[in-house]
This record gives C-alpha cells, structure tokens and sequence, in this order.
C-alpha cells in the first residue's frame, strides 16, 4: 500500500519530519511544562533518539507520529499521529494516537484537529478497527483531547505501564478506545 506523506487539515499539515524539525523538536522535549506527565526534559541526545525512532516507524510502516505545521505560518509546532506500541501490554498488539505539541500552541484546537485527521487515516486508509490513547489519570488536557475525540475508557482497562517501575509517579495510565464503527458514526 502506498500511503501519503502528508495529511492536510483546515488549519494544520501533518507531514514526514525534515531535518529541520530536530532544532523545535529538542526545544519541546526540553520543557519542563510540556513534560509534566512524561518522565522529565530529554537532552538533545535523547530528543534526536526519539526522532531517529519515529523515522524508523514511518519506515516501517507508512505511518507514525507526523511532524504538525501550522499551514504557512509556522513549520513546526510537534507531533500528533499514530503509532504501534513496541511494548506488550493487556491491549497489545494496538495503534495509539497521540500527540505533543509546544505549550504555545495549546488551547487552540490544534491536538485535536490533527488527532482527529489521524483517526480518520487510521480508520478509512488503514482499515483499523479500533485506535487506543493512554496517558496518566492527572493529564486533564490529554483527556479532553480523547473525549472530544469521542475516545471512551473503561477503568477495567487501566494499567501499570511496562516500561515503568511500578512504584513511579506515572506508572498508572488511563487507556481510552474508539471504533471504527463509533468514529463513523460521530460524523
């Protein structure tokens, strides 16, 4: 299957990263506030790691976490897509949506507009019967972002991260679902 490289929206391009994006994308990851329910401020080292790994996920397998641009406006401002969890857990094998964007662009729509087109790709040009999200039971604006999204969870499905000690202030994760089926019947 030959999937695109870009995903436009109203106001929003998600595309394959550039190498320009890894300068914005370390400045992201080094803030604290954008970092708040993740495990802390990476070093340009580590925010290059996670990029080469987001590469290899688009080689892999046509999709991944789409470097979002504000269409004309700004070239950068994170990332919102898809991804295959690499980890086993009660809901794996799954594709998550997700999304971090720089706190200067929160509260505008933006998350939810590109995860909304994310969705849309996953169900109509991948096939997906169901997308998963995650993330901590205090991350209030994620949440929202899932809920708008008419993303439902069921407590049943929460759980321990793997990739976490268990006694870790983030270990528990909220998981929310939704399916093909209920993302078609939103429209």
């Amino acid at each position: 299957m030959n999937l695109p490289r870009e995903l436009p929206t109203e106001r929003l391009l998600l595309r394959w990263w550039k190498p320009e994006d890894r300068a914005p994308f370390y400045q992201l990851n080094a803030d604290p506030a954008v970092n708040e329910f993740l495990t802390g401020p990476l070093t340009r080292d580590e925010s290059d790691h996670v990029a080469d790994r987001i590469e290899t996920h688009f080689e892999q397998h046509g999709f991944g976490w789409w470097a979002v641009e504000i269409s004309d406006r700004v070239p950068f401002i994170g990332f919102v897509g898809l991804s295959v969890p690499h980890y086993k857990a009660p809901f794996t094998p799954c594709v998550e949506v997700g999304w971090r964007l720089d706190r200067a662009y929160w509260g505008q729509g933006y998350a939810t507009e590109a995860a909304r087109a994310a969705l849309t790709f996953g169900f109509e040009t991948l096939k997906l019967d169901e997308i998963v999200a995650m993330t901590v039971p205090a991350n209030d604006r994620s949440r929202n972002v899932m809920e708008k999204l008419g993303m439902t969870r069921d407590p049943a499905d929460d759980f321990d991260h793997p990739l976490l000690p268990a006694d870790h202030r983030l270990s528990r994760h909220v998981l929310y679902r939704i399916s093909q089926q209920e993302a078609l019947a939103q429209r």
